[in-house]
């Protein structure tokens, strides 16, 4: 049993057990977003199908993540997409902070009229499929927002399988106690989003990395190391507001 978990952990079991913990906060919160959002763009339908097009969101959530679980192995092995899903994420984070700073009455996000596969959908299909198009498109961006978080913290197959899998689950059962989280500490949200800033970029700099192989500052970046500052550094990002909000009063609860 030892020797099972040592070869699924590494040799690193500190540093392993730091990225599974902050795999189970980031991917749970990602799911609690993203199940906030698929709510959110079937609430125009009529109430009758709202339950139905969510329940096909939900199945599609799952058929992604596990379709980026069976590839996981494949995908980590293409170097350009680390770079690419730094990218994303960076975009991710200024994209939060930019709606943020100029909030709209309709978040530009969930506004599914406005999106040209659900434009396309429409004429074609009729409200309902183009709704449950539209969620399905959601649901692959975000299982993609997964398996890159995940891939940020660790080259560690093992562990990025139990991310994704943890976020399958969070989608199902840890949502709901997230929620209530975020309803008492609603600033988790925005460390959630600074944290994916970090792994944008944490990612993007395997660029650089890949080309100056070999380089003390490339090697150093991508030791384990680096990944374990990266790890308490995430952590950190959600324990202290909490344990200053309890103790200090800062940042407020809700």
């Amino acid at each position: 049993m030892t020797e099972f978990l040592q070869h699924i952990l590494g040799s690193d079991w500190d540093n392993s057990l730091i990225i599974i913990l902050n795999l189970i906060i980031i991917e749970s919160l990602l799911s609690v977003d993203n199940a906030a959002v698929l709510a959110t763009m079937v609430l125009d339908l009529p109430p009758e199908q709202r339950a139905k097009a969510l329940r096909y969101g939900i199945l599609g959530a799952y058929i992604f993540r596990g379709l980026c679980l069976i590839f996981a192995t494949w995908l980590i092995k293409i170097w350009w997409l680390k770079p690419l899903g730094g990218l994303y994420l960076i975009y991710l984070c200024v994209d939060y902070f930019r709606r943020k700073a100029t909030p709209q009455k309709d978040d530009d996000l969930l506004v599914k009229e406005e999106k040209w596969f659900y434009k396309l959908s429409f004429g074609m299909i009729g409200s309902f499929w183009a709704t449950v198009v539209a969620v399905e498109i959601m649901d692959l961006a975000f299982s993609l927002d997964n398996v890159f978080a995940a891939v940020a913290f660790t080259d560690n197959i093992y562990l990025i399988c139990i991310g994704v899998f943890i976020g399958i689950l969070a989608m199902r059962f840890v949502a709901q106690w997230f929620v209530k989280l975020l309803e008492t500490y609603p600033f988790l949200e925005t460390s959630a989003f600074l944290v994916i800033g970090i792994l944008g970029i944490k990612l993007f700099l395997s660029l650089p990395c890949h080309f100056c192989e070999g380089e003390a500052w490339a090697s150093l970046i991508e030791s384990e190391t680096a990944d374990m500052i990266v790890s308490i550094i995430t952590a950190g990002f959600f324990f202290i507001p909490i344990l200053t909000s309890r103790f200090i009063g800062w940042p407020k609860k809700r």
